[in-house]
């Protein structure tokens, strides 16, 4: 009888201690008190080592923000009146909420002098990447969430490493988890060359530092700190369409010249000094820009370090000020309450509300969680697609023609409050209408999903995508 009440007194412990833990996320206390329920103590021993608050880093972003302080030159700032003078020129300024809320994230200006290029695809990007990368004098600041060792890998190690012995300095990012496959031997062909590579949280380091949950999703290039890259597209080969299971990939990355890079150079700095350590603080790092194209660029970087979550803000707050159109693309949809009740109430409000969902799926788990979520937004209106040419990985959201915005962040709850995350926002029609004819084209490679047809799924399927919901937060 002792054993009993011993047990249901750790029970209770460990129920006590999520509620405590996770009270600011009702969703996530359902999903780690599932789990607990199915493996009462495994699953604490999951939520001890996974869930835990990131708290560390904030320290590091600190002393960050002060390094930026200290180094930062008066060109970085001094066009900010130009927004003011040119703010006819956008819609934007008609949107006093939004724009409030845009130009209040902190850290994140709306920057002038800009010029974007839309890169769809990788094949694109990639041709895009490497003739910036050859064309380097200065340093080369790579970051992404996958690198592997493939021949899309090899190929970007190869050109890495050329510029290393011609003098430039190159600096490696890769997610610990992203990158679980990259070889030693890779690395240490990068290190043996004098390119500098660090992991972002090793999986065993950062399973027993309580950090497993919280991965660096962020795709980051800046060359001699006057070019850069931010998108979906990582170093693979499935992102040229070698996927054996999902073929084609579909996915957007944007080239950007000009002030906006300042803000990638920044939160690469960032990632740098937690990586290993070291304050970047060269006068290179930020030389002057000369962009005769005036576009106005918004970089907005998001993670569990930081005090706000801006890339979700971004999203409630755009959704919300949509008159006529919000088009979207996401690979992962997965949406926290407020984005689910921005959503609806657009439509009903009568906003043509289209979202582009992946046919196929890397994650059959992912893909039932989704599909848990659709039913109360078709019934409202929304009108999602399931591309077929192969799998839709873009991350994409185009608002009127008031803004649009391309990055790393999914429609989901891991990117809006666990990952390391890097959008950017353009308010300039040229960009906005080359994201909206990609959408458009993507459509006809679409089928939409039917109510009727959606409300005749099986028992079965129901079941699965109950259970996925439940676990979602925590995907």
């Amino acid at each position: 009888m002792l054993w009993v009440v011993i047990l249901l007194l750790l029970f209770i412990f460990q129920t006590a201690t999520i509620l405590i833990g996770e009270y600011k996320r009702p969703a996530k206390t359902v999903a780690w008190l599932l789990v607990l329920f199915i493996f009462p103590i495994i699953g604490f021993i999951m939520y001890y080592f996974i869930a835990k608050e990131y708290t560390q880093r904030k320290m590091v972003r600190r002393r960050g923000r002060r390094k930026m302080d200290e180094i930062k030159h008066q060109w970085m700032y001094k066009e900010s009146a130009s927004i003011a003078n040119n703010a006819g020129s956008y819609q934007l300024f008609e949107e006093p909420r939004l724009c409030g809320l845009l130009i209040n994230i902190p850290g994140s200006p709306i920057t002038p002098k800009n010029r974007v290029e839309v890169l769809t695809n990788g094949e694109v990007t990639y041709e895009a990447m490497i003739k910036a990368i050859e064309q380097a004098r200065s340093h080369i600041h790579f970051e992404f969430y996958t690198i592997r060792h493939d021949e899309t890998g090899v190929r970007f190690q190869e050109v890495l490493i050329r510029k290393a012995k011609e003098g430039v300095k190159v600096r490696v990012i890769y997610d610990g988890v992203g990158s679980y496959t990259l070889s030693t031997a890779y690395i240490n062909k990068f290190k043996q060359a004098g390119v500098d590579v660090h992991p972002f949280l090793q999986p065993l380091i950062a399973f027993f530092d309580k950090r497993m949950n919280y991965r660096n999703h962020r795709k980051i290039i800046v060359v001699d700190g006057l070019v850069g890259f931010v998108g979906g597209i990582n170093i693979a080969d499935e992102y040229l369409g070698k996927d054996r299971k999902l073929g084609f990939w579909r996915d957007t990355h944007l080239m950007l010249r000009g002030d906006s890079v300042y803000y990638l150079q920044q939160t690469f700095m960032t990632d740098w000094m937690f990586v290993s350590g070291e304050r970047l603080v060269e006068e290179t790092l930020f030389p002057e820009h000369n962009e005769p194209q005036s576009s106005l660029v918004q970089v907005i970087s998001s993670g569990p370090d930081a005090h706000w979550d801006a890339i979700q803000e971004m999203f409630f707050a755009g959704i919300m000020a949509a008159k006529k159109r919000i088009y979207m693309t996401t690979p992962y949809f997965i949406p926290d309450p407020s984005i689910t009740m921005a959503l609806k109430t657009a439509v009903i409000s009568g906003v043509d509300v289209r979202i582009i969902l992946p046919y196929k799926s890397d994650s059959q788990i992912v893909q039932y969680a989704t599909r848990s979520y659709l039913l109360e937004l078709m019934q409202a209106g929304v009108q999602f697609y399931l591309y077929r040419k192969g799998f839709m990985h873009a991350k994409v959201m185009i608002i009127d023609h008031l803004m649009a915005t391309v990055g790393t962040a999914n429609v989901d709850m891991r990117s809006f409050f666990s990952n390391f995350e890097l959008n950017a926002v353009m308010f300039n029609k040229d960009e906005i209408k080359r994201l909206e004819a990609d959408f458009l084209k993507d459509l006809k490679e679409s089928v939409e999903l039917k109510l009727a047809e959606f409300e005749r799924r099986s028992r079965l399927e129901k079941g699965k995508e109950v259970i996925a919901r439940l676990l979602s937060p925590l995907f």
